[in-house]
């Protein structure tokens, strides 16, 4: 079956064209779900909420883009919600903002090692990270998402990416010594 007759009989309340399409994108959609969550229990509980969304609202998808983009956006507000309303944010003065200038040498550094410490960060900033920099969102948009101001998404980012360089930076140091 192809997606738009899957699509199509989703829209119908098929509940096999609904378990095809969860077992065809779930995992995928886990992977989003798992940068915007604090554990696994977590991005679990919003992959199924967010397919509960998916299944209430795909009669308002209307064909136009790419239907795997409309389910990741649901996916990550399904995942974004709870932080609008907890107001984990921090607000730094833009003044006090310097981007952070890392050196790194990629030969010691492992995807996963920078999933861990982008997954290590303070929610109030790996959210703010992850749609900035993985996902290419702007400050505006992010700013819209999560109900603060572009400046808060800025500082946020900003220290985000100021802790990233420390744990980097002490990671270099600690293999350093290891390969001597």
């Amino acid at each position: 079956m192809s997606l738009n007759q899957l699509i199509q009989n989703c829209k119908k309340q098929d509940i096999r064209a609904q378990e095809q399409l969860y077992r065809l994108f779930a995992n995928k959609l886990f992977a989003v779900c798992l940068k915007y969550s604090n554990s696994f229990q977590q991005a679990e509980d919003n992959l199924q909420d967010g397919f509960i969304t998916i299944f209430g609202k795909i009669k308002q998808y209307q064909d136009k883009g790419s239907f795997e983009g409309w389910m990741k956006r649901i996916m990550i507000n399904t995942a974004l919600q709870k932080y609008r309303k907890e107001r984990v944010f921090e607000i730094v003065n833009e003044e006090q903002l310097k981007e952070p200038e890392l050196e790194i040498d990629e030969d010691l550094l492992s995807v996963d090692y920078l999933l861990l410490i982008i997954q290590e960060l303070p929610e109030r900033y790996r959210q703010v990270f992850n749609l900035y920099a993985l996902d290419g969102y702007s400050h505006k948009e992010i700013a819209e998402m999560l109900e603060i101001t572009t400046g808060t998404s800025k500082s946020n980012l900003s220290r985000a990416r100021i802790i990233l360089k420390e744990k980097i930076e002490a990671n270099q140091v600690k293999m350093a010594r290891y390969s001597i």
